[in-house]
């Protein structure tokens, strides 16, 4: 975290989907507190490491709920709740013809590029890796075949970073690195607003998987990460993050 954070604002580490709702969450915090937050957006796996390894954070709000359970089995962080959910889409480039009934079919054409995030390092490329898990019970032997053709274009340590002011899976598609793209339904929406010719998929039922966000506090944190993290299960911010297109933790 930046060494001139003023003592007392509350240091949050949050996966990246999150950062358009939680950055208005954190706005509504302070106004109603007078208390600040400063927040470092990222895949969660990564965060999770730098949490393990030391790193100041106070709140830690995570695209699943297995790396905060993670700090909370380690000793490092206090119980975790489950405070938002999400769902997968595919972001599909234009004029590509995709609708949920020929997603599957699609996805496995050689010549579509399918683009996920990181599995282990991000959260999103593990769900999409579920979604393959879905497809081999659909149609076997899939699985592998969708695995082998992932390309894991964003969540890892090394992955390529889109201009300032463009939103990273949409860039991905525009820039023809994917055709598809399994993201979070709420980061197609921001790709969408930004690409308006890019399409969004739902998954079909059969294929489909659902995203549970958990939150911690870390041990020995100041009462106001606490407080932080009770606003955050608050109607106020539950109505927030609905705005932005997640589904309430209720």
């Amino acid at each position: 975290m930046n060494p001139q954070t003023p003592a007392g604002t509350v240091k949050l580490y949050s996966a990246g989907s999150l950062s358009g709702a939680l950055n208005d969450v954190a706005k509504a915090f302070q106004a109603a507190t007078g208390q600040a937050v400063e927040a470092k957006y990222g895949p969660s796996g990564l965060l999770k490491k730098e949490i393990a390894g030391g790193a100041p954070a106070q709140v830690f709000t995570s695209a699943n709920i297995e790396h905060p359970q993670a700090l909370h089995d380690a000793g490092k962080s206090g119980p975790v709740r489950l405070f938002a959910r999400n769902k997968l889409c595919a972001l599909v480039k234009p004029g590509l013809k995709v609708d949920s009934a020929n997603l599957l079919e699609r996805m496995l054409d050689p010549d579509v590029k399918l683009g996920t995030s990181t599995p282990k390092a991000d959260p999103s490329g593990d769900y999409a890796f579920e979604v393959f898990q879905n497809a081999e019970k659909v149609k076997p032997g899939t699985q592998a075949v969708l695995e082998k053709k992932a390309l894991l274009l964003t969540g890892g340590a090394t992955s390529a970073v889109p201009p300032a002011g463009r939103a990273v899976y949409g860039w991905h598609v525009a820039e023809g690195h994917a055709d598809i793209f399994l993201t979070y339904c709420t980061n197609a929406v921001v790709a969408q607003k930004e690409n308006s010719g890019q399409q969004i998929v739902a998954l079909p039922d059969n294929l489909s998987v659902g995203v549970d966000y958990g939150m911690t506090v870390m041990n020995g944190a100041p009462a106001t990460a606490q407080q932080f993290a009770d606003f955050i299960m608050s109607p106020p911010a539950q109505k927030i993050l609905v705005s932005h297109g997640f589904a309430e933790s209720r």
